[in-house]
């Protein structure tokens, strides 16, 4: 009997020590690691490995989106703000304009300043956005141009989540509850 108690407990104390349960989307296994080639809000050319080594969050986007970007960045910079330490500081955003024609290298940074450091605007060729949306499952497409020649782009919501090496472990949205996000943030921090 008491054999089989010691057998119980230690059951018990293992399964702490596997992979986070996450509070947002799992998709730890189902996604790809982060990979691109794009260009960054400083006109240098950039790729995911030069963002290794911090917990990275990857959002699409462009700078003239009238409700979701904004209200999402908003979102994120107010997520970011409930961590502590190290997992504050090493947080990084990188919002992916699928708009280049009108978001160039310093309408990126005047954009992403408003939201906070962490935040880093990226952009590309279509050929680089095409390959990036495809590999994430993500879908942009652009509207038709108005008499002024402006448009809309819709593009997917979701926020990807990889860990320090640039591994896809959750996804949520803006209206997931920030509790939750915070503690998969959290989490992802402490992911070495």
């Amino acid at each position: 009997m008491r054999q089989w108690l010691l057998l119980l407990l230690t059951a018990l104390l293992l399964t702490g020590c596997g992979e986070p349960s996450w509070h947002s989307k799992d998709i730890s296994g189902s996604m790809p690691a982060l990979e691109f080639k794009l260009t960054d809000e400083n006109g240098r050319q950039v790729s995911a490995k030069d963002y290794l080594g911090k917990p990275t969050l990857l959002f699409f986007g462009f700078t003239h989106c009238p409700d979701v970007c904004p209200s999402t960045l908003a979102y994120l910079a107010a997520v970011s703000k409930q961590l502590d330490g190290e997992a504050r500081e090493d947080l990084q955003v990188l919002f992916v304009s699928v708009d280049p024609a009108r978001d160039d290298p310093q309408a990126l940074r005047s954009y992403t300043d408003a939201f906070g450091p962490q935040f880093i605007g990226l952009t590309g060729d279509k050929a680089a956005l095409d390959a990036l949306t495809r590999r994430y499952y993500s879908l942009y497409e652009y509207g038709a141009k108005d008499a002024a020649g402006n448009y809309d782009v819709m593009h997917s919501t979701a926020v990807f989540a990889f860990n320090r090496k640039g591994e896809a472990r959750f996804l949520f949205r803006e209206g997931d509850p920030v509790d939750a996000v915070t503690a998969d943030l959290r989490h992802l921090s402490a992911d070495r």
